[in-house]
């Protein structure tokens, strides 16, 4: 089927399309026609996962908001609003974020959310990724580790940014020429696992790099995540916590959200292996029954749910998982192997599981 995706494009491009657009508006009122917009929809129903391409899509439908239409009005001013914003930002080019997006107008706005669904309706019905209309979000992930790049002109070495790491930009698209010696990338799903491993400095012994989005990832985070694997070809293993929550963002860096599949070819880095923490890890690793956190009947209900998309039934191994999961309604955090000692993930935990490349 047809599906809509955004392509990353100069702000002479962007202009060039806000204003043919701002044109056909134009003959439209003109003509006695009125005005709206023609936006792709968002919906789930229009959402598909393609296997092949083991990533959400956009398909195709669409739908015609008009001014004249009372319960559209609001959503037309504001969409107007956004892409005069953006318009600006090209024609100067400078870069604000979703916030001062929010900010140049309270009073139309109103709340950050009507900002940002407008943000995204017009980066799928302009048809450009966010970053080449000039917005970006702020910044919340962080990187470590050997990898080397240029940011703006700057070089950047990651295995000199002392415990805390380097915040990853914003705007990606500054990024470039990736140099690394690693022999992996390793996803950490929390912030509080990644300043245990960056504090003892785990990517000397294991070379590798190692990323956190701090929970649910940004836009950044899940782009630089794909430019790292993409220019350096080093596979990328993934420590989350042994819960729902844990897969979902998992799922959110392989196969994309269904809030921004408009943009997933650009955010979605495919095959990411689950080095742990894994349900079978509880009993293997002889984690304490403290430490253990029973599922509630609504976790039970949402794993059978998950069980169904498609990114888990792809993987047998997958499946197994989280089948141990509800079969045993238990789950437990990263930070539950700080029980046999701070320093249990990093000294015992991790090498083990790498020595013996248990992932799947």
């Amino acid at each position: 089927c047809e599906c809509r995706e955004v392509v990353d494009a100069g702000r002479a491009d962007v202009l060039d399309e806000i204003e043919a657009l701002v044109l056909r508006v134009a003959s439209s009122i003109l003509a006695g026609e009125g005005f709206g917009f023609s936006v792709p929809s968002r919906t789930a129903a229009n959402q598909l996962y393609v296997p092949e391409l083991d990533r959400i899509v956009l398909k195709d439908a669409r739908s015609l908001r008009k001014f004249g239409n009372r319960n559209e009005t609001r959503r037309v001013v504001i969409m107007t609003k956004v892409l005069e914003l953006v318009h600006q930002l090209c024609s100067r080019d400078i870069t604000a974020t979703k916030r001062d997006l929010f900010y140049s107008d309270v009073k139309l706005f109103k709340k950050q959310d009507e900002s940002d669904h407008a943000l995204e309706d017009v980066t799928c019905m302009l048809g450009f990724t966010r970053s080449s209309l000039h917005v970006v979000a702020s910044e919340k992930g962080l990187v470590v580790g050997r990898v080397r790049y240029r940011e703006a002109g700057d070089v950047i070495d990651c295995t000199r940014m002392g415990i805390g790491g380097k915040a990853i930009p914003a705007n990606i698209s500054k990024c470039e020429g990736f140099e690394s010696d690693a022999k992996f990338i390793l996803l950490v799903e929390k912030d509080a696992a990644f300043q245990r491993l960056s504090e003892d400095r785990f990517y000397n012994r294991f070379p590798c790099i190692i990323i956190t989005g701090k929970g649910q990832p940004d836009v950044a985070t899940r782009q630089f995540l794909r430019k790292m694997r993409e220019e350096l070809s080093l596979p990328v293993l993934g420590l989350v916590d042994s819960d729902l929550y844990g897969l979902k963002i998992l799922s959110v860096y392989m196969s994309g959200s269904k809030n921004m599949s408009f943009d997933s070819s650009n955010l979605t880095t495919p095959d990411i292996k689950w080095l742990g923490v894994r349900p079978s890890d509880l009993d293997r690793f002889h984690l304490p029954a403290q430490c253990r956190l029973e599922m509630t009947d609504k976790d039970i209900a949402t794993g059978k749910k998950l069980l169904e998309e498609d990114f888990i039934r792809n993987n047998a191994a997958w499946c197994r998982e989280l089948e141990l999961m509800l079969e045993k309604r238990e789950k437990a955090e990263i930070q539950a192997l700080s029980s046999f000692g701070f320093q249990y993930l990093t000294e015992v935990y991790l090498p083990l599981k790498l020595q013996e490349c248990d992932w799947i």
